[in-house]
């Protein structure tokens, strides 16, 4: 089932300039301007700002994001290249975490987060993006920000069952824009032994050592693909060098539901600390 697809839209051209006589000389011949402008579907994907409680804005309403007041400062299109931009900075932050964002989350049903999908089912997502601009810390090195992610969550049952207040689960995979290079974050079961329940809590996982990426990209345009699969997660760089995980965590983790994530989450709170994602294209399929 193909639930959300992100594509460049072929270009919209404006009226021809009207040519003005300067010194009575010939006017030049008019010139029509391209302006390529992002057709994306958001009808399955709701945003968390960085500001606020923190923010959402849902479907049907982040359709309109182009005039929405809310939105606007922080998800804009850029017509010079076609992309859709986000933008944030240190400000508000979700209940689990301590940095902002201005990110997608993915909504199988449209304004509910009750409908999601495990590694069973499989899902993919792939998306060309940049990040033309993020500062930098005292240090002089840029800050880190995830650009896609696959988040864990616990059904209502699960939720009950160890006694939390909410559902969420940990993010088995995060993938960071850092220093020019894209770097992969999953997890991994601390005692391979625990018990069904034990592993349903956040605390039972723990971080892997990570995988650069050997190509640089600096802040050029770059595609990546996630494929999740039973037992097994596939990321791929510009459908070239890929790297997959499949492994007993992997096994393992076919207790939780997932979903998709894709944008902007700034890893720092530094003071006058921001980046700029963007997205080209993006699809989602399960």
């Amino acid at each position: 089932m193909s639930l959300i697809s992100c594509q460049k839209d072929d270009s919209v051209t404006e009226e021809l300039e009207t040519p003005v006589v300067v010194g009575g000389e010939e006017p030049e011949e008019p010139v029509a301007k391209d302006y390529m402008l992002p057709e994306i579907d958001l009808s399955h994907w709701k945003v968390t700002l960085p500001v606020g409680s923190p923010s959402e804005v849902e479907p049907p309403e982040i359709l309109e994001y182009a005039t929405n007041e809310r939105l606007k400062a922080f998800m804009y299109n850029d017509s010079s290249d076609g992309s859709l931009v986000f933008y944030t900075y240190p400000e508000s932050s979700t209940a689990n975490s301590s940095y902002s964002r201005t990110e997608l989350r993915e909504q199988i049903e449209p304004g509910s987060n009750d409908v999601n999908w495990t590694f069973e089912e499989g899902g993919r997502m792939r998306g060309t993006l940049a990040v033309p601009e993020i500062s930098r810390d005292s240090e002089g090195d840029f800050h880190r920000v995830i650009i896609m992610q696959i988040h864990g969550r616990l059904t209502n049952a699960q939720r009950d069952q160890i006694g939390e207040d909410d559902n969420n689960a940990p993010p088995i995979l995060k993938i960071y824009w850092y220093d020019g290079k894209v770097r992969v974050k999953t997890k991994i079961l601390k005692d391979l032994n625990a018990s069904e329940e034990e592993i349903l809590h956040t605390s039972a996982w723990g971080d892997d050592e990570g995988f650069n990426f050997s190509e640089r990209v600096d802040s050029d345009p770059f595609t990546l693909e996630i494929i999740a699969s039973e037992g097994k997660m596939e990321i791929i760089l510009n459908d070239d060098e890929k790297v997959i995980y499949e492994s007993i965590h992997m096994g393992k983790w076919n207790v939780f539901e997932n979903y998709f994530k894709a944008g902007n989450y700034l890893v720092t709170t530094d003071e006058n600390a921001f980046s700029k994602v963007k997205f080209y294209e993006l699809e989602v399929t399960h």
